[in-house]
């Protein structure tokens, strides 16, 4: 499916909630982050993959993009299929702050950074940017279309064609160096990922 990999992309991108969890350790440093990075992904790992195993094993290829809606037509009263989604409500709740602080921080710093810091620019930014995702709640007609878009662009350029340009950038070993040479390579799959899953996405909506 030409969802599969920006999809994959997206799940793991955990990227503006780094500098967040360092502030918020007891003694920060580089092993104890990459102790919570590691952990972290692989929690998430572990639980997407239970998800998507029983998921098909269960429906096989009826299952749909947004699994709990699939169980909730075969099974609309069950009180398990009800505690998972109070349990996401409230997992989507808490995790909306840690997404939203980096997003407002961004496009105040691109947009006024100009201005004065004050309370009125940052209530508006704030209303401006949870309207637009309502709208896009409202009107997406499926989650798949936005995880494959977003998936496909700053999914793939912040998990692999930035990192790769910051270390050319930032490096001073020669250009031939193996670890050059692995930055190029992670720079080009990323664009080509991420090129390629954009078109087959745009080509699946045009066949549809």
């Amino acid at each position: 499916s030409a969802y599969a990999i920006p999809t994959m992309a997206f799940s793991f991108l955990c990227h503006t909630s780094v500098l967040p969890i360092y502030c918020e350790l007891q003694s920060p440093s580089k092993s104890r982050m990459q102790n919570v990075t590691v952990t972290g992904i692989g929690l998430s790992f572990l639980i997407y993959f239970m998800s998507a195993l029983f998921g098909y094993l269960t429906f096989y290829d009826k299952v749909g993009s947004e699994l709990l809606q699939v169980y909730s037509r075969y099974l609309p009263h069950d009180v398990v299929i009800m505690t998972v989604k109070v349990a996401i409500l409230f997992a989507v709740l808490l995790t909306v702050p840690l997404i939203h602080f980096p997003a407002r921080k961004a496009v105040l710093m691109v947009f006024f950074s100009h201005l004065a810091v004050s309370w009125m620019c940052h209530i508006l930014v704030t209303l401006a940017l949870n309207t637009i995702v309502v709208l896009f709640a409202m009107y997406v007609p499926d989650i798949k279309n936005v995880f494959g878009v977003v998936g496909s662009t700053t999914s793939t350029c912040l998990l692999f064609v930035y990192p790769g340009l910051f270390y050319l950038k930032l490096s001073r070993e020669d250009f031939i160096s193996p670890q050059k040479l692995g930055a190029c390579a992670l720079v080009i799959f990323g664009i080509c990922v991420g090129l390629l899953s954009l078109v087959l996405i745009i080509y699946n909506w045009m066949d549809q």
